[in-house]
């Protein structure tokens, strides 16, 4: 566990905050960083689990979940956030299952020029979380209307921006409060290929 603030361990959690880090808990059994950050606040830890998992994790979400974790590492890339990076190009990676393709993607994105590996929705989807991350006063109706023209429909469109939204709020919690990967499991799914 690492952050500029002090985070609490299961062992020194009082029942409220156990409660809370029970449903913080990740597949592999484990509270993340980015989650135990808030073990001073368990109101807080509560709403940002729920914020997470229904902006990426929600099984009525449409865009592909590969593309969602590409989205969600675009915006961490462009607000140089290592922590999420680091977990969420794992994901996008093995979910891509094309090391190949991954490679392409992920130096496409370093280089802000998306076009290189993307086009239609997709791409329209990527500009868009570029402007909305680095621009954010300067987002516009063209630039929803854009998506709509290459084809993302308004629900996806809203995935997307709450995907979006999300990865900005969280970069700068984990940037802003010096939060680190030590101790973290890296990535969502296990070397076997499932979740666990």
């Amino acid at each position: 566990m690492s952050a500029w603030i002090r985070m609490i361990k299961d062992e020194d959690a009082n029942e409220a905050l156990r409660e809370v880090l029970d449903l913080a808990r990740t597949p592999h059994g484990t509270v993340d960083n980015v989650m135990r950050v808030h073990s001073l606040r368990p109101s807080s830890m509560r709403g940002h689990v729920y914020l997470y998992r229904a902006a990426l994790h929600d099984d009525t979400n449409t865009i592909p979940m590969w593309f969602q974790e590409v989205i969600a590492s675009y915006v961490s890339m462009l607000n140089d956030c290592a922590y999420s990076l680091s977990n969420h190009w794992a994901n996008a990676a093995h979910l891509m299952d094309d090391p190949d393709k991954a490679a392409r993607v992920e130096k496409a994105l370093k280089e802000r020029r998306p076009e290189d590996e993307f086009s239609g929705g997709q791409l329209a989807m990527l500009r868009y979380a570029e402007k909305l991350t680095l621009q954010p006063g300067r987002i516009e109706e063209a630039d929803v209307d854009a998506m709509k023209s290459a084809g993302v429909d308004d629900g996806e469109i809203l995935e997307a921006n709450q995907i979006i939204g999300y990865f900005n709020y969280v970069n700068r919690c984990l940037n802003g409060l010096g939060v680190t990967l030590q101790g973290d499991i890296v990535g969502y799914y296990s070397k076997d290929g499932d979740a666990s």
